[in-house]
């Protein structure tokens, strides 16, 4: 009874080493296999992986990561030590979030020579359904294991799964290539069969890679038009479909996502569908929540009218499948995949064509959730700049430009604001206070300290009368020493005083490692204010600030400007100054406005690289002198 009870574990063991040596697997690296084992260590964030297969007396690891020695040298580990052969005995996936805690493992081998602490396994089979081994996702930690982890583990063990199948199919081929070349009477039916295998085998194989490059691929994406662009070289091999359209669903509407570097007429003209549109097959997969296909023309004109075909045609496509992206909350819209001929889609191509889709969905709605907190953050920072303040006295202009990436989120700005006056007449002309400031940084923390120090130079100006440039940087260099602030950049803080009984005007400045100023004189020539101290940082601690004056006659205008606007990867910064200054020479009689755009238009990139940020202040030419 005993021997008849262990006759079919022998006969599947066996069968179990035939295929293991058929895929050509033993105890050494396999290229293929440890990419499915870095690709496990990847995506599941986990320090150790590898593709386990389960022989007589052992297991072998042709596919590991992170597996220490001697274990990882010999690529094989004795059966006391194997959870996996679990997963070959009972074929289904073992999950463990702390072996210590449970009462099956807890006094297991793997857990104190291996550091086994946490461990989730994936059944590997044949194309027989024979489990050959797994693939194993261990941490050294415990740890609980999420669904959307479990469901990357399995697809992963899916896709190894169909590379073990190719290679032993291979195998099978060269056999029965062996077998033909003896079998003479039977050469035509083994040739055939050949090349149905290999047609398998090829598209198998392009299955497999499909769901890899899906993974690698759009696992980088940084945006909703980076997901569409990767969209188009993502398909490729045996039926490689001739378009990929992306459709982002809204709250009432299904939006096209055109390609960025060259989007089909169709999907401009029709940019956005009702969900409720009954004449396009994109709209019923993402009403019904299902998958969609059409065959050729006249399934399309059967099942949406000739409206529909008459689109397919002007796409130039025959067969369309659309397939519903699932994120992990809601639907996030359609894939509509395209052939140029009648192509038949099996149960294998839309198995993989649905795995592949959810791939993208995760994309599309990372792609989303990022776009949303740019946009965010892009208010935020345009909130955040100054409204100049209304006066009859003197003339002023401000530009900004964000940097052309939108995660580029800058810390330039500038300000301006009048000074209390020292009485209440009122004919008294207020000082002005302006600045232009650039925080180190292009991210969201770079934004937030630079509000903070916008707000922090006010009050220092604002609470040390007489209102000291210098004064207030040397204050706001003693909080932010004192502050857990991360503050480091460079600015240049100014004041403008009327001159009593005349149209003059007297420029008092502190520069702290800024870009200088530019003063243009009635007559047009230029002056750079060089007149600087160090950077503003705050592990240079306190430092008493230096402040500068010059006299301003009437009608001259002073230049700020943050190095966005003269700063450019593989150009020269002084010749950009220079034509900064030649720029405001000629044109600096212009209404400040205009004078802004033009220099805006010449220096700047139409994609700038870094914020530009300009403001301009101009002194009135004539009226009368000025009372304080």
């Amino acid at each position: 009874m005993q021997e008849q009870g262990r006759e079919p574990e022998v006969t599947s063991l066996n069968a179990r080493q035939r295929a293991v040596h058929r895929a050509g697997l033993t105890a050494a690296s396999d290229t293929g296999m440890d990419r499915f084992a870095r690709l496990v260590s990847r995506m599941l964030h986990v320090p150790v992986a590898f593709v386990s297969l389960v022989e007589e007396d052992r297991q072998i690891l042709p596919g590991l990561i992170g597996l220490a020695e001697p274990w990882a040298g010999r690529r094989a580990l004795p059966l006391s030590h194997s959870l996996c052969r679990h997963v070959v005995a009972s074929g289904r996936p073992l999950v463990v979030s702390d072996p210590r805690a449970d009462e099956r493992f807890a006094t297991h081998p793997a857990v104190a020579d291996l550091g086994v602490a946490a461990y989730a396994g994936m059944p590997l089979a044949d194309a027989e359904g024979l489990v050959l081994g797994s693939l194993c996702a261990i941490d050294h930690q415990p740890r609980a294991w999420g669904p959307g982890e479990l469901s990357d583990l399995e697809d992963l063990a899916a896709a190894c799964s169909a590379e073990l199948c190719l290679r032993i199919l291979s195998a099978q081929s060269r056999s029965a290539q062996q077998v033909l070349e003896t079998a003479r009477g039977a050469a035509e039916h083994a040739r055939r069969d050949a090349r149905r295998l290999e047609q398998e085998a090829q598209a198998g194989l392009g299955h497999a890679e499909l769901l890899l490059r899906a993974s690698e691929e759009l696992a980088q994406t940084s945006g909703l038009d980076d997901v569409r662009r990767r969209l188009r070289d993502l398909f490729g091999g045996v039926g490689k479909p001739s378009y990929v359209g992306l459709l982002v669903a809204g709250k009432d509407d299904l939006r096209w996502v055109p390609d960025p570097d060259g989007a089909r007429a169709v999907e401009r003209e029709l940019l956005t569908l009702p969900p409720d549109a009954a004449f396009l097959p994109s709209t019923q997969a993402l009403r019904q929540r299902r998958t969609v296909f059409v065959a050729d023309r006249a399934a399309m004109v059967a099942a949406y009218g000739t409206q529909a075909a008459d689109l397919l045609d002007r796409m130039g496509s025959t067969t369309m499948l659309c397939l519903p992206l699932w994120g992990s909350r809601a639907l996030m819209g359609v894939l509509a995949i395209c052939w140029d001929e009648r192509h038949q889609v099996g149960v294998t191509e839309r198995a993989t064509l649905t795995a592949a889709s959810g791939y993208i969905a995760q994309a599309v709605e990372r792609a989303l959730y990022l776009d949303e907190r740019i946009s965010v953050a892009r208010e935020l920072q345009a909130a955040m700049l100054t409204d100049l303040p209304l006066t009859d006295h003197v003339e002023m202009s401000a530009l900004y430009q964000p940097a052309a990436d939108g995660h580029m989120i800058g810390g330039d700005w500038y300000d301006a604001h009048h000074l209390p006056r020292a009485s209440a007449s009122d004919g008294e002309t207020p000082a002005l206070m302006v600045t232009v400031g650039d925080i180190t940084g292009h991210d969201m923390h770079a934004a937030t300290i630079m509000g903070q120090v916008r707000s922090m130079l006010r009050q220092a100006t604002l609470d040390h009368p007489p209102y000291s440039p210098a004064t207030a940087l040397t204050a706001l260099d003693a909080a932010c020493s004192v502050l857990p602030m991360e503050t480091s950049g460079t600015l240049v803080h100014a004041r403008l005083d009327p001159v009593d009984g005349s149209l003059d005007w007297t420029l008092t400045w502190s520069n702290a490692g800024h870009p200088p100023p530019l003063l243009r004189t009635p007559d047009g020539r230029v002056t750079q204010l060089l007149e600087h101290d160090i950077l503003l940082h705050r592990s240079l601690g306190p430092f008493t600030r230096t402040e500068h004056r010059r006299a301003l006659p009437p009608g001259s205008t002073l230049l700020l400007y943050a190095d966005g606007l003269v700063e450019r990867r593989g150009h020269d910064m002084d010749a950009a100054v220079a034509q900064l200054i030649a720029l405001l020479a000629r044109h600096g009689h212009r209404s400040l406005d205009e004078l802004l755009r033009r220099i805006n238009n010449r220096l700047a990139d139409p994609a700038p690289e870094d914020d530009v940020v300009l403001l301009a202040v101009r002194t009135p030419a004539s009226g009368r002198p000025q009372r304080r």
